[in-house]
């Protein structure tokens, strides 16, 4: 990983370093013996002569009243996603203007300590498919297979979605413990790029479909501000779109014909044990897997309802059925830490490196300091060379 202070021609750092001497008004002579240096490496190191070290880029920051993140930062994060949403927020919702903002700071602390480690992010996004007239389910069908080829996906389920969206599109993707009423909240910004908050209290299968559907907004409507709340009805045809795309990527329909058929052969109804099976297979609900056979007609229409008029399918049903086949939601304990894995680890690295203090970053993180040691414990940021294995050159 190659910081700023590496990649910034050494002529701008000692033009910024030169600068923020000149605002306090400190001669080369005195800040050069204030830090323990000569003045003539000094007058190298703000002519670009010679590259500072980080020790001592360290204590001239601090002489100059400054952090090392205001001395090179390389351009100011700019984002205010909360005006986007405006239009959105009913009066007196606050649960919503708060998730808005928590996937706000989230999404600007992460850019801040990209920038100021060099970190250069991929954003790998699909092509915008505007909505166009005439059928905006068949548009959703056709654009999901589409990326899903793109991808590599072909008719696979996909184990991991938030895994998907991070790595192999670039997408920030957070999950935290916000409103139940809250199944999403999707923004797009030029500074920030695409940005998801995922409520850490829905489940898995849950989770998953609401990543899907954020996902139809990126290919359709990046530029508009999105919130998915639960038991809101489709009233428009973005939300349509957003919809089905999410079902269709989730659960494209030659797999979903191709292993209804393995499942239910020789059946002529459709139980729980099979609804569960297909669910767990697609990695959705239960909700969302019958809700889709109906969509393709190999159920009928109102199943769902009539499953959930009849007792529903309980979590001890799935249980049940599927046995040892249930794996742990690796994501759910990322919604219990005080910030996610990833800006941890971020942050950490920029604290052992010395180019932010605890302070900054507490306040950054929005976190107590006691927060903060305790997450930097758990990434064993201090421990020994024996901790990991040397990097290639």
């Amino acid at each position: 990983m190659t910081s700023v202070l590496e990649t910034m021609p050494p002529t701008e750092v000692g033009e910024r370093l030169r600068e923020a001497r000149d605002r306090v008004k400190l001669k080369q002579a005195d800040a050069a013996e204030s830090v323990g240096l000569s003045r003539t490496t000094l007058v190298a190191i703000e002519q670009g002569q010679r590259r500072v070290r980080i020790d001592e880029l360290r204590k001239l920051a601090n002489l100059y009243r400054m952090s090392i993140n205001e001395l090179m930062r390389q351009e100011a994060i700019h984002a205010d996603l909360t005006p986007k949403f405006r239009k959105l927020f009913q009066q007196e919702d606050g649960a919503i203007e708060l998730a808005v903002k928590q996937l706000e700071d989230l999404a600007r602390a992460e850019a801040e300590l990209e920038q100021l480690l060099g970190v250069q992010r991929l954003r790998n996004y699909p092509s915008e498919r505007p909505i166009l007239p005439g059928d905006v389910r068949a548009q959703a069908e056709l654009d999901a297979f589409e990326l899903r080829q793109r991808l590599g996906l072909g008719l696979s389920p996909i184990s991991d979605i938030v895994t998907l969206l991070e790595l192999e599109l670039g997408v920030r993707v957070y999950i935290r413990r916000i409103d139940g009423g809250i199944s999403g909240v999707f923004a797009y910004d030029e500074a920030l790029g695409a940005c998801i908050l995922l409520n850490g209290n829905h489940p898995r299968d849950r989770r998953a479909q609401t990543a899907a559907h954020e996902l139809g907004h990126l290919v359709s409507t990046r530029r508009e501000p999105e919130v998915l709340e639960e038991g809101i009805t489709e009233n428009s045809r973005e939300e349509r779109y957003a919809n089905t795309f999410g079902r269709a990527f989730m659960t494209p329909a030659r797999a979903v014909m191709q292993k209804f058929k393995e499942v239910t052969v020789g059946s002529e109804k459709l139980t729980r044990r099979h609804v569960i099976i297909l669910a767990h297979f697609f990695g959705v609900s239960r909700e969302a897997i019958v809700r889709r056979l109906e969509e393709l007609k190999l159920a009928k229409s109102g199943t769902w309802d009539w499953f959930q008029a009849n007792g529903g399918i309980s979590d001890q049903q799935a249980s049940q059925v599927l046995g040892d086949l249930t794996s742990p939601d690796v994501h759910k304990t990322d919604a219990d830490r005080p910030t996610t894995l990833r800006l941890g680890l971020l942050a950490g690295e920029a604290w052992r490196r010395g180019l932010l203090s605890e302070g900054q970053l507490a306040r950054m993180l929005h976190l107590d300091r006691v927060e903060l040691r305790r997450m930097f414990d758990g990434l064993e940021i201090e421990g020994s060379e024996a901790d990991g294995a040397l990097m290639p050159d």
